[in-house]
Formats: C-alpha cells, sequence, structure tokens
C-alpha cells in the first residue's frame, strides 16, 4: 500500500482562520506538569483507528523522556469532564514549532470539536513565538485531517509517497 504524507505550514498568525465551537463545556488546558500516561493514553486511544503506530512499542523511559522534554507541550481537550482529545506542541532547534500530534478520541468524531481545537493549538504556538508551524498528516489519518488543517490557514508545502 503507498500512503501519501502531506505538510502543511503556517508563517504568519495573521493567516489562521479561527473556528469556535459553541458548546460552552468544550475547554482545552496545558497537561502541567507534564504526565508520559496521558501522552501515552491519548496518543493509543485517539490514533487506534488511524494507524498511529510508530510509539505503541515505547518503554516507560522513552514516554517519560518524550513527554518531560523541555522542548515538548501537552493539551488535553475536554468535554465536561470527559477527555476528547489532546495535542502536542515541539518546539525544534529552529524555534519552529511542530504539531507533533493532534487527535480527537473516536466518540469526539464529528461533533465540530476539531476545528476548535485546531485554532487553539494554532494560536498557542503563535504564542510561542516561532517563524513557522507545521504539521504533517497522511492518507491513513481521519479523513477530515487535511481539510482541517487547510481550512485553518496552513499551507502544503511538501508531499512525498511511501510504501506502507
Amino acid at each position: 500500500m503507498i500512503v501519501t504524507i502531506t505538510y502543511l505550514e503556517m508563517l504568519s498568525p495573521s493567516d489562521l482562520t479561527p473556528k469556535r465551537t459553541p458548546d460552552e463545556r468544550f475547554r482545552i488546558c496545558e497537561i502541567l506538569p507534564p504526565r508520559w500516561e496521558f501522552n501515552r493514553s491519548s496518543y493509543v486511544a485517539a490514533g487506534k483507528d488511524w494507524s498511529w503506530t510508530d510509539k505503541l512499542g515505547w518503554t516507560d523511559a522513552q514516554w517519560k523522556a518524550y513527554a518531560e522534554s523541555p522542548n515538548m507541550r501537552t493539551f488535553g481537550a475536554y468535554l465536561g469532564a470527559a477527555q476528547a482529545g489532546y495535542y502536542e506542541l515541539n518546539q525544534d532547534e529552529s524555534l519552529d514549532i511542530e504539531i507533533a500530534y493532534f487527535g480527537l478520541l473516536p466518540e469526539f468524531l464529528g461533533l465540530g470539536f476539531g476545528g476548535a481545537m485546531l485554532t487553539h493549538a494554532l494560536q498557542t504556538a503563535w504564542m510561542m513565538q516561532p517563524q513557522r508551524v507545521w504539521v504533517h498528516t497522511c492518507s491513513l489519518d481521519h479523513p477530515a485531517a487535511l481539510k482541517n488543517y487547510l481550512a485553518r490557514g496552513m499551507r502544503i508545502y511538501k508531499e512525498e509517497n511511501k510504501k506502507a
């Protein structure tokens, strides 16, 4: 099977086309202090239907080092008390911000929270004063993922095909 990987970027906060949710129960907060267990469980829950497998074999020590890296920030999205999704922002050596992982839990798909969560992720990333914010997605991801990135103002800068 051939998988298409699409790389997107935003070069200015003024490029953001925000989306809000009218549901006042929806909120997003940073996970402080970092809790690697949150990153791991969120990764497994959000990615189980989308072939997120690269970190499934990680040890507790690998998760801890990843989540507690000084360059990593993790955010949880909630509808009331229930976790609806999460995202991770990783500042790389060039000080760009990568949206490393971004996902809703299966029971919250299709409810309009993805656009609001991505708006929050992009606004938070720009507060860190990068030159650019970027992300990659692939053809195995949720069918609305690429549409959401484009609708928020991100632009494709590279595509590649790989054998899965």
